[in-house]
């Protein structure tokens, strides 16, 4: 399944392959997805042993090659009543987290372009969808399991972070530019950055980060940082971090990619287009430290000297 992906994720291609399943509703099934780098693998429906970490939304626990895996009962999540019961167990990885979730089919794969994906308008967002595809006969809707994740299991969550004694002289008016399609997330990271003394200014994906960084090298370009998420709809992280490594005016402002879908493996291939550094949600407690070590060896924007 992860074969074609890796070539995704190495080659800057700015697509995504998605995997489609269905929560059923009665007569108004919902159809749904998630990026493929995500699914570990996909089984039938099995008994599940209820644990402490049973909840309204955490359905029980499996045990999968000797690994104990908390299961989502993702229809309720979502607010559905399935006429029928789950027939499928996907089983995710990201952010170091193994989470099974409870589908009534898992149907094919789907590989797009992300300039083909949209952003949902607000009324969906708020329901757990980050970006939506228009096929021929349906719509399908991409999922944050990131949130889902944060909101119904305390140990995913972001929590406060404890911030360290850092040289203020480091941090004091240097501006960061984050590049996420999360309104979760983004709040999240700029509460941090900004309670550390950052400045933080806010991009809603690639295409927008592009355009804004283009707009400010025609003028006074203030940017110290930049940190920006991999899936997103129009352009990916990925080929965000590649344009501006590309662009001699860029190159030298640190890239640092904050993505579920780190790993050793997907590391190495990043930094082949360029990236400084690659932070996960475990990171975070570190992340003011890891950013004012950037600092410290980069020099403030040119432009900002001149002013």
């Amino acid at each position: 399944m992860k074969s074609s992906l890796s070539i995704l994720l190495e080659s800057d291609t700015n697509e995504l392959e998605a995997l489609e399943f269905c929560v059923d509703d009665g007569a108004t099934p919902g159809y749904f997805g998630v990026n493929v780098a995500k699914v570990m693998e996909i089984i039938r429906m099995q008994p599940l042993s209820c644990t402490a970490l049973s909840s309204r939304t955490i359905a029980g626990t499996i045990s999968l090659r000797g690994k104990v895996i908390p299961v989502i009962d993702l229809a309720k999540v979502l607010g559905r009543k399935p006429d029928k019961a789950p027939e499928r167990i996907i089983i995710l990885e990201f952010n170091r987290i193994t989470v099974g979730v409870m589908v009534n089919s898992a149907s094919r794969i789907h590989r797009m372009s992300w300039a083909q994906i949209e952003t949902p308008p607000q009324i969906v967002a708020d329901l757990y969808v980050i970006a939506l595809v228009k096929m021929e006969t349906r719509i399908i809707l991409l999922l944050d399991f990131e949130r889902i994740l944060a909101e119904f299991s305390g140990s995913a969550a972001m929590k406060p972070v404890r911030l360290t004694s850092l040289p203020s002289s480091l941090i004091a008016g240097r501006k960061i530019l984050l590049v996420d399609d999360s309104s979760f997330i983004r709040s999240s990271i700029s509460a941090l950055l900004r309670s550390a003394g950052f400045l933080v200014e806010e991009a809603h994906n690639g295409e927008d980060a592009w355009e804004l960084l283009q707009r400010r090298l025609e003028g006074d370009f203030d940017f110290d940082i930049i940190i920006t998420d991999v899936e997103m709809p129009r352009m990916d992280g990925l080929h965000l971090t590649s344009l501006i490594k590309k662009e001699p005016r860029l190159k030298s402002v640190p890239v640092f990619i904050f993505s579920s879908l780190a790993s050793e493996v997907n590391n190495r291939k990043w930094q082949t287009i360029g990236a400084d550094g690659i932070i996960t949600k475990p990171d975070l407690p570190h992340l003011v430290q890891i950013l004012t070590e950037a600092l410290a060896a980069s020099p403030p924007p040119k432009n900002r000297d001149q002013a």
